[in-house]
């Protein structure tokens, strides 16, 4: 088989695998609204638990658990660890308890704005510069910002948090040395004392009294956390960074269709407005980045 074709055929593998993990997490709001009468912070410890033992067993098949060694030997690495972990379980608890109060759409928004919040976290700590179709998105973004703070009469806190909480996350998550699936197992590994604590100092008992169903639905927190990381991080190894970029915006649109036509939530004249701002806004840093790519020279080959 030719150089071509393995490079086709894992192409092709790396889209099955990043589409399968923006697929599930897109039909998430369905899961989290089946868990809607348990406490947001319970499903987050729940979310957490059982994300170690498959996070444990993919290691062993992969033969990682080394890595894992090393890094809780690491000062460094175990407080980074632990800032990731403390940020993506605040955007989980955020958007657990949103959708649980028919306020999915604006973790929709938060999901769109989050590729804009990556730009400005690489001008403000990378020194990167705006290019123009860079300006002009973030100033859409700002601009639908300030329509929905002055419909509302505040700002839209619940879509800024998940937007930051994410973008910060991803940012602090590339500087971890270690590899994505051991830094998940670091991570939850981490969140699990205080998870047990969380549960046993202020849990509701969901987990023993609602039955056998009630039981299995916790259950499936760790299934439907660990999977869809796991499957992006095998994707975002075999696809291009720009077809990886525009697929990001398959989950958010999935939440959006979901919370609009499913769900049937309200959505306003300038919630409308709003949004089609940030989809312009994403329009414009989307093609800016396949032509910047583009416009790159070709890595010599054996790169």
């Amino acid at each position: 088989m030719s150089s071509q074709e393995d490079g086709d055929g894992d192409s092709r593998k790396g889209f099955l695998y990043a589409l399968g993990a923006y697929g599930l997490w897109g039909l998430m709001p369905f899961y989290m609204k089946a868990v809607s009468h348990v406490p947001a912070y319970e499903v987050v410890a729940h979310r957490i638990l059982w994300s170690v033992p498959i996070a444990g067993v993919i290691l062993l098949l992969l033969g990682r658990t080394s890595d894992l060694k090393i890094a809780f030997r690491q000062p460094r690495t175990l407080a980074l660890a632990a800032l990731t972990a403390t940020l993506i379980s605040v955007n989980w608890w955020i958007y657990i308890w949103a959708v649980s109060v028919d306020r999915t759409v604006e973790t929709a928004l938060g999901y769109y704005i989050n590729p804009l919040v990556n730009i400005c976290l690489g001008a403000l700590f990378l020194k990167e510069r705006f290019t123009r179709p860079q300006t002009a998105a973030i100033g859409l973004a700002v601009i639908a910002v300030i329509i929905l703070t002055v419909n509302a009469g505040g700002l839209p806190w619940i879509s800024l948090t998940l937007a930051f909480s994410f973008g910060i996350y991803g940012f602090l998550r590339k500087t971890l040395p270690i590899g994505p699936t051991q830094g998940f197992m670091l991570e939850v590994l981490l969140l699990s004392l205080p998870a047990l604590a969380l549960l046993w100092l202020f849990g509701d008992g969901h987990f023993t009294n609602d039955g056998l169903d009630g039981m299995l639905l916790l259950m499936l927190a760790g299934p439907v956390t660990a999977f869809p990381l796991i499957l992006y991080a095998f994707g975002a190894k075999l696809l291009k960074y720009s077809t990886l970029g525009l697929m990001q915006y398959t989950a958010p649109t999935l939440i959006f269709l979901i919370a609009i036509f499913v769900f049937e939530e309200p959505f306003s004249y300038w919630q409308f407005v709003a949004f089609c701002l940030i989809w312009t806004a994403l329009a414009i840093y989307s093609w800016s980045s396949f032509r910047t790519l583009r416009a790159r020279p070709a890595a010599p080959a054996g790169e």
